[in-house]
């Protein structure tokens, strides 16, 4: 917070078991309960965009079930995220499940109406249609943002069926609108087969860079951040995580899983050494916990979550005035 309040933190876990109470993200208060925050974490249980297995309408809450077991302090990034900035479980924006345009005009609106009060944004979805209001409404306050999206697939496609809003198709459409930079765009994590090479030229053109499953294997996770942190500069940032950019072993509670795909090991230290980059907000997407096992897909999605959280709140305490 901008104010030199303390922020107020999650439950102490040491007096009330975790498994008990609400299960808000990580156990942080609700955001009426604060007034505002720095980051505010919402969800968007809405799936009506997706091209096969339904279900990631379930996704926030069951990230935020597996969240219990997150703790204050983040070692990895030396920093307690929720007593650097204010951090705040938002609830869920209500989208309608039937109507896809009015679904999208919803998430951006409440989107608006969010980062209007100064917060940034966690959003835990819900599918990758989501990400093109929050991009909207993002770019409304920065400016064409850099894009760091995490996937198994590319999601420039142009149209499914006839419609141009479903969640293979939010990047090409967010080019089309000019809220993205394209000097700083870049797919981690992609791989499989694809419906043609054109697939591959369409999105080179609008100016995306790509960091596949088996480059993030072969040239590890220290050289892969590094070249992502050359590309992004200090530029607003905006991270997109489809949980699918995991291998089906780390996530398979997703609607479209892919084979071969990175440890949840390699995306959370490629998260991690983004540290210096501006990021203005972020999702995590595509969880859909019918097709989970032991929760292993949203405990993966909410400590993705957890550090996305995390180097927010450190650029929002670097930022604030001594």
């Amino acid at each position: 917070m901008s104010s030199p309040e303390t922020p107020r933190g999650p439950v102490d876990s040491s007096r009330v078991p975790r498994f008990a109470g609400p299960a808000t993200f990580a156990r942080l208060p609700r955001l009426d309960e604060v007034g505002r925050a720095d980051v505010a974490v919402v969800g968007v249980p809405f799936d009506a965009g997706v091209s096969y297995r339904p279900g990631a309408r379930f996704g926030g809450n069951a990230i935020r079930e597996a969240s219990r077991l997150l703790r204050p302090y983040n070692p990895a990034q030396d920093a307690s995220p929720f007593a650097l900035a204010q951090v705040a479980d938002g609830g869920d924006i209500a989208v309608n499940p039937f109507d896809i345009h009015e679904a999208v005009e919803t998430v951006e609106a409440a989107a608006d109406e969010l980062l209007a009060t100064g917060a940034r944004l966690m959003t835990l979805g819900g599918d990758h249609t989501i990400a093109l209001p929050l991009l909207r409404s993002v770019a409304k306050r920065h400016g064409p943002v850099a894009l760091l999206h995490f996937d198994a697939h590319l999601d420039t496609w142009d149209t499914y069926f006839g419609a141009e809003y479903t969640h293979g198709t939010p990047f090409r459409r967010a080019v089309e609108e000019g809220i993205l930079d394209t000097s700083a765009l870049s797919h981690v994590g992609t791989r499989g087969p694809l419906y043609g090479k054109k697939d591959l030229d369409d999105d080179a053109k609008m100016g995306f860079g790509i960091v596949t499953s088996a480059d993030v294997m072969r040239r590890g996770v220290d050289e892969v951040a590094d070249q992502l942190r050359q590309r992004i500069g200090d530029r607003p940032l905006y991270v997109s995580v489809d949980i699918d950019c995991l291998d089906p072993a780390h996530a398979p509670g997703t609607g479209t899983p892919e084979a071969g795909g990175m440890t949840s090991r390699e995306l959370l230290e490629i998260l991690r050494g983004l540290a210096s980059c501006n990021l203005v907000s972020a999702d995590v997407v595509e969880v859909a916990p019918a097709y989970d096992h032991a929760e292993i897909t949203s405990v993966a999605a909410s400590h993705t979550a957890y550090e996305l959280t995390t180097l927010m709140s450190r650029r929002i305490a670097e930022d604030r005035p001594k």
